[in-house]
């Protein structure tokens, strides 16, 4: 209990909310420069630029965990897409079912 004389809040945040705060990223090839980037859903600019897939995979996947969860959509140049999930930030409590 608090002693400073505020009563103590509780925050409830509902499932919806926690999943919309959720960021979602794609890794695709920047012909122009010859590197990956790495962009944010909706978004108009790009996060990150690197060197080799690899490298964008992993700065997605970061990117996509600091942000509460999320999917990193990584699409090649030849045409085959692939999802990578970033780390879920609330797994399931239950691990025998």
């Amino acid at each position: 209990m608090c002693t400073c004389g505020t009563p103590p809040y509780i925050v409830v945040v509902s499932v919806k909310e926690r999943f919309r705060n959720m960021a979602n990223y794609h890794v695709t090839k920047d012909k122009a420069n010859k590197q990956w980037r790495v962009k944010k859903e909706g978004a108009e600019r790009v996060s990150e630029f690197a060197d080799t897939q690899r490298e964008a995979e992993k700065i997605a996947k970061e990117f996509a965990a600091n942000s509460g969860g999320g999917e990193v959509k990584i699409h090649s140049p030849r045409g085959r897409d692939t999802v990578a999930p970033a780390p879920d930030p609330f797994p399931p409590r239950d691990k025998k079912h």
